[in-house]
């Protein structure tokens, strides 16, 4: 009689388990839904914040380090150093939109260092050595025709800032057309640019007129954001002058802002190219050096604000 009791007990504990389960399955669905629902709503309102006419300001980066340190670990070539890599990229923005024009400001900074000391080896470079600096600042003036349309004016300076700054230094100065399509795209065509190049010493650099085309889009995707520009230069005095950037980031928010990033940029320049080759005592020329195509890619920890 006790066994049949059990048996019963543990079969009605059961179906009260398994029905409590799924009612609670049931309920987390209802509140999964109205959280949903809540999220809709935030990103209409966030969607209308960011295109109310006024200031805007963000910006969001990857920060990213590894460093190690051997001692004795005899199953390497060097059982003795110390290594790092570490990386900062920044992609600050402030854009104001009136009725009648807009002016739209943004900058991308990407700075890495690493080293690698052999501790047996007195005459080894033990400290941080500069491997990625790309700067750029972009500086955007519109006159607005209609809603999609402005006449507009534009300032881009490109170099680097841990070394070489200015050598070479790009400064792109136009005017022409914007095209706005939606919020989070931003298209400049200006056919009338000058593209100046700074240079020092023994550099070979070129200023030219030309055609500047700059294509700039930011879009938040629940946590996710996303950024992509390029910036492109055609000469209208030689094609060897002309050059290209093409740059893009994507941040992704895990808790309070702190995520992960990924940047990666691509790169075309034949005058970079060439003044690489004869500084290295390469002889050749501008026609006929080799403009391999330059990339970089940084992931990391990011944060966004």
């Amino acid at each position: 009689m006790k066994r049949i009791f059990t048996i019963c007990f543990l079969m009605v504990a059961t179906v009260s388990f398994s029905q409590t389960k799924e009612e609670l399955q049931s309920l987390k669905s209802v509140k999964q839904d109205s959280i949903n629902a809540l999220q809709s709503e935030v990103n209409a309102l966030q969607s209308q914040i960011d295109t109310f006419p006024g200031w805007h300001y963000g910006a969001f980066g990857t920060i990213g380090a590894n460093l190690s340190g051997f001692d004795n670990w005899y199953a390497q070539e060097t059982p003795n150093n110390s290594a790092g890599n570490i990386t900062i990229t920044v992609n600050p923005y402030a854009k104001l939109n009136r009725d009648t024009f807009f002016w739209y400001t943004n900058a991308n900074i990407n700075l890495s260092w690493v080293k690698f000391d052999d501790k047996d080896d007195p005459t080894d470079d033990d400290d941080y050595s500069q491997a990625t600096d790309v700067f750029t600042i972009t500086s955007l003036y519109g006159y607005k025709l209609s809603d999609k349309l402005a006449a507009s004016g534009l300032a881009e300076y490109r170099t680097t800032l841990l070394n070489n700054f200015n050598d070479p230094g790009y400064l792109d100065l136009g005017v022409g057309i914007t095209w706005t399509p939606i919020s989070e795209l931003v298209v400049v065509a200006h056919p009338l640019n000058y593209n100046f190049v700074f240079s020092n010493g023994s550099s070979d650099y070129e200023s030219s007129l030309g055609a500047k085309i700059v294509a700039d889009y930011n879009k938040a995707f629940g946590k996710l954001k996303v950024k992509s520009n390029l910036s492109l230069f055609q000469s209208y005095e030689d094609n060897n002058y002309s050059n290209w950037t093409w740059t893009n980031g994507l941040s992704y928010s895990i808790w309070k802002g702190i995520g992960l990033g990924f940047e990666f940029g691509l790169r075309g320049n034949r005058q970079e190219a060439y003044n690489y080759a004869i500084s290295g005592g390469e002889t050749t020329t501008l026609d006929d050096v080799d403009n391999d195509l330059q990339s970089y890619w940084t992931f990391g920890l990011s944060y966004g604000f």
